[in-house]
């Protein structure tokens, strides 16, 4: 395994280990690494969660409003989005990617080519499937929402 490029997510429930595609999505890759050595996500919730689709997480106001401020260029390729796979959530504008990301709960291969994919679940997915599922302001703030408790570069852990 290369630690410079696993993820460890680490939830109430327990930890996702997520490898990361440097190779598909360097400067994607590259932001992830640099965001959770920084902190940035550790306690962020996970506030759009749709059964049979996908987990959002990565907005520092829990609502889907927010980024990082410091958009990508999108890196899209021929990796589709299958169950596992985590991708980077964006505005309409494909270069709009900044720190939210989801993570598919299945075959979501209409997204393919439209979304820049950085990495897969090794393991924990059971974890990620265990999510509250719930989305918008009202499930932030009334409902419960998982988080990120901690996401590290598991070459610093």
């Amino acid at each position: 395994m290369d630690l410079e490029n696993t993820l460890y997510l680490d939830l109430e429930s327990g930890r996702v280990t997520i490898q990361m595609f440097e190779e598909l999505a360097p400067k994607h890759v590259s932001q992830i690494k640099e965001l959770a050595r920084s902190g940035f996500y550790d306690g962020l919730l996970f506030h759009r969660v749709i059964s049979g689709f996908m987990a959002q997480v990565g907005c520092p106001h829990g609502t889907g409003t927010g980024g990082s401020g410091n958009n990508i260029k999108a890196e899209f390729s021929d990796k589709t989005h299958g169950r596992g796979i985590c991708s980077m959530a964006r505005s309409q504008s494909p270069d709009s990617a900044s720190s939210q990301f989801f993570i598919c709960f299945d075959d979501a291969n209409f997204l393919d080519g439209q979304y820049s994919v950085w990495g897969e679940v090794l393991e924990g997915m059971e974890l990620v499937d265990g999510l509250a599922v719930g989305e918008g302001m009202d499930f932030t703030e009334n409902g419960n929402p998982d988080k990120i408790v901690k996401m590290q570069v598991a070459a610093d852990a």
